[in-house]
């Protein structure tokens, strides 16, 4: 989704360097689902959904990333997200905040539907709300900024889908003067994006199409 929210500059703005930190799916997936795991999900998921600003940056990225390892994930392109977005579309943020918070309830780290939950809650002057999912939305951001530096295919940024590379072009505040160039790789695209000879690499994994 393509949407360039005001919150993006207010997070932009408030990000600091963070450690990077190499991502190994195999062994996300293996913790997520180990129950004595520091990062089993059910012990991350409660913090995030409690007190995100507690969670770190590896912790963050074992629920961003774990997400292609879940079978309850809210497409995109499904009738759901799709009622969810025309709601908004409407301007009927009482029924997309009721919309959304179901939606959050069975897929929270979902940041298409953070993203439209941040902005009804906006549009209604819900300043708890906002707050308390703006601070869920910038721990996953965070740890899509420190799963790499960019510079290269090897350290590329890391993203679960199209949808999330866009929200990370706009904290990064990457924009239509950059021009993109694409190249597969056996388990993901890498786009590269250019401008005055600086290049960006964002790699989009293609696990959640295969899970």
């Amino acid at each position: 989704m393509k949407y360039h929210f005001f919150l993006l500059f207010i997070m932009f703005s408030v990000f600091g360097f963070s450690q990077k930190s190499k991502i190994d799916l195999k062994a996300i997936e293996k913790s997520l689902r180990t129950s004595d795991s520091p990062y089993n999900y059910e012990k991350l998921i409660f913090k995030f959904k409690g007190y995100p600003k507690s969670l770190d940056s590896i912790e963050a990225q074992y629920l961003y990333y774990g997400r292609n390892f879940r079978s309850d994930k809210i497409s995109t392109s499904g009738d759901s997200f799709k009622s969810l977005v025309e709601a908004f579309k409407q301007n009927n943020f009482a029924d997309c905040i009721k919309q959304g918070k179901a939606l959050y309830g069975k897929d929270p780290t979902n940041l298409d539907i953070l993203l439209i939950l941040l902005r009804a809650y906006d549009s209604v002057k819900d300043g708890n709300n906002f707050v308390h999912h703006l601070n869920q939305f910038r721990t996953l951001t965070e740890g899509i900024r420190s799963s790499g530096d960019g510079k290269s295919e090897k350290t590329a940024y890391i993203v679960n889908s199209v949808g999330d590379e866009y929200i990370l072009l706009n904290i990064l505040n990457i924009g239509q003067d950059y021009t993109r160039s694409s190249k597969a790789s056996k388990d993901a695209m890498f786009d590269i994006w250019e401008k005055d000879g600086k290049q960006i690499y964002i790699k989009i994994l293609y696990l959640e199409l295969t899970n």
